[in-house]
Parts: structure tokens; C-alpha cells; sequence
């Protein structure tokens, strides 16, 4: 209950909510912080903020206040890799990365959260890499006061099947790389891939393993990882012979050294001839040649969750397709602009 009182008699009321002030192109906070005692100065300043009237709360036993539902909510939609502060700002409280890794939504919980009255969660896109301490969602109740009942109700829903949001650790991978193609093989043209996939891999914690190279035959294509797998490799990535050309036989090689769950074509661009297989638990992914031209493909999507131990197959791949069209921007600015958030 609210209990209204004239801001003439306000001096020596405690505030039960911060009062916010925003001045356009300058500022947006509380000028007032919660518990804080008004005295005869600020009342000049709290006209100007359109106040005339206070409030003093008295919460009867099935309502709740902002602040403690903000830590109710926060405290139920933060699962592993996420910390956050018991410290409200106008009701609302930010969740932020426990350490470096990638962001993970479950995407179905949160839209069941957000549908709750009175309530909201507001995040980063999933699958998003984040630093540690950075912001990757925030909670608040809407009103000042509302029913404990549909509070415990959101909470309950965002824990229901395990966490809504987690930052996701990377596992370091040793990576075997094998780069085919006569071309490259017999000294006929240089090779580009080695280095830009040694640089995707190693910016995201993994090493490279010495790189083989292997000409259009399934045999040595197969010898070769084979060769990585003795070697302690635990993620192979193969560049070249991806497209349906009668001679690209990267895929025979692969299927010779006993790869399974193969998936091959991606609902991607760049991307579309992407491969993705595994031989045991070790994960095996085909580059397309695109991978030579544009700087971002669909391997900087999936990559780092291959490296969260997620396992990747023909749906998720399939998911892709939401956002996976790059626009090939002259000046490329990913991760900021859409290019794989809708997956």
C-alpha cells in the first residue's frame, strides 16, 4: 500500500524508490537514491523532476518491493558464469560475465519469464563471446510494488530447466590442421589457409598443431588425419575440396578415416558447403574456400561453441539460417551487426 503524502510535507521522509532524472543528450540516473532523508534543499529539485507528491510504503505480507524482487528475479536467472550485485539502480539489477567465455540464452525459459505481468529480463544475443565483468543481461520488477505471487512465479520459470543465462568456458583445443588441394600440395599456388585459420583458432585459447598438407587423394587426405589424431589432436579442421567438383574428395577422405554424424551444407552465407563430422568425440570441420575471401563465415559461429563442448549437427546448422545471410559490408564490423544472432 502507498500512502501519499504533499512534497511541502515531505522534509524528513525517507525515499522508498530512486527518483530518476534525465536530462536529454546528458544524463540518465537517480538524482535521489533510495533512503535517502529529503530536506527543505531537495525540494526545489524535486519539483523541477515533476514531483509534488511522495509515497511511504506499507507492503502488506503478499506484496513485494522493486528492489527486493530485482534480487529474487536476478538470483533466479543467473546460472553458471554469471555474477551479479545485491545493488539495485531505479529497481533494476545488471548481470554481468563471471569470466571470459560465450554467452548462452535459453531462449524459450526467458521468453516464458518475460511473459509473466510485471516483470522483465533484457539480454545479449546467445552465443555471444563475452569478457569477464562484462554486462550480459539486467532484471527489474516494473512497478514499485507488486504481488509476491507473480514474482516466485517468473523465478520458478527461469529455474525450471536449468539456468536461463551462463557464460560458458572455452576449452583450449589442440588442432590439427589439414590443407588440401593439388594446387597448394605440388607448390603451384601459395597457401592462405593455414595462417587464417591458425589465427582463428589461437585467438580463442587453442594451438595449432605443426599444419599437414595433402594432395586430391582420399587416402593421404585419410593418412593425414589419422596422423593428427595419433598426434593428441582434439579437433581437426580441413580447408579445400569442400564444393561438389569431381575431383574435391576431401569428404571421401574423411568418411575413409572413420567419420560419422556427417553433416555437410550449412544454412549459411558464406558458409553453405560447411562440413561438420566427428570421429569419436573428436569434432572434424570442413572449410569452404569462402573462408579464403571473407574475413567472417560460418566457421566464426560455430567454432567457439564446438569449443564449449556443445556438439553440433544437422539442427543446429539448420538454425543457422535465421541471420545467417552476411550483408558483405565494405567495412565488416562483426560481432556488431546481425550476421548469426538469430541462431
Amino acid at each position: 500500500m502507498l500512502k501519499k503524502i504533499n512534497l511541502q510535507d515531505a522534509v524528513g521522509t525517507k525515499l522508498t524508490h530512486d527518483i530518476t532524472e534525465v536530462r536529454p543528450g546528458e544524463f540518465k540516473g537517480p538524482a535521489f537514491r533510495k533512503g535517502h532523508t529529503v530536506c527543505n534543499e531537495d525540494l526545489c529539485h524535486l519539483q523541477k523532476l515533476g514531483k509534488n507528491h511522495l509515497y511511504e510504503i506499507d507492503l502488506a505480507e503478499d506484496e513485494i518491493h522493486e528492489d527486493q524482487a530485482a534480487a529474487i528475479l536476478a538470483g533466479a536467472l543467473a546460472g553458471d558464469g554469471i555474477v551479479w550485485q545485491d545493488e539495485p539502480r531505479e529497481g533494476k539489477i545488471k548481470l554481468l560475465a563471471e569470466r571470459d567465455g560465450l554467452f548462452a540464452v535459453n531462449t524459450s525459459a526467458l521468453a516464458a519469464f518475460n511473459m509473466v505481468e510485471e516483470v522483465m529480463c533484457a539480454t545479449l544475443h546467445s552465443h555471444t563471446l563475452v569478457r569477464k565483468g562484462e554486462l550480459v543481461a539486467a532484471t527489474r520488477a516494473i512497478p514499485l510494488i507488486m504481488k509476491r505471487a507473480s514474482i516466485e512465479r517468473a523465478a520458478a520459470i527461469a529455474q525450471q530447466n536449468g539456468a536461463t543465462l551462463a557464460v560458458k568456458a572455452l576449452r583450449p583445443a589442440i588442432v590439427g590442421l589439414i590443407i588440401t588441394g593439388n594446387e597448394v600440395y605440388h607448390g603451384l599456388i601459395k597457401d592462405g589457409f593455414a595462417p587464417i585459420l591458425s589465427e582463428k583458432v589461437t585467438a580463442l585459447g587453442c594451438t595449432v598443431h605443426a599444419p599437414a598438407f595433402a594432395p586430391d587423394n582420399p587416402a593421404i587426405i585419410r593418412d593425414a588425419i589419422k596422423n593428427h589424431l595419433e598426434n593428441g589432436c582434439n579437433l581437426l579442421m580441413l580447408s579445400g575440396g569442400m564444393s561438389v567438383a569431381p575431383d574435391d574428395v576431401t569428404r571421401q577422405g574423411i568418411r575413409m578415416a572413420g567419420a560419422t554424424e556427417m553433416s555437410y551444407g550449412s544454412s549459411v552465407l558464406p558458409g553453405a558447403m560447411f562440413l561438420m563430422a566427428y570421429i569419436g568425440d573428436v569434432p572434424l570441420l570442413g572449410v569452404p574456400a569462402c573462408g579464403l575471401y571473407h574475413r567472417i563465415t560460418v566457421l566464426d559461429l560455430v567454432l567457439p561453441r564446438i569449443l564449449t563442448g556443445e556438439k553440433i549437427g544437422k539442427a543446429e546448422l539448420a538454425f543457422l539460417g535465421h541471420g545467417g545471410l552476411c550483408k558483405d559490408c565494405e567495412a565488416c564490423v562483426y560481432p556488431h551487426c546481425p550476421f548469426g544472432k538469430g541462431g
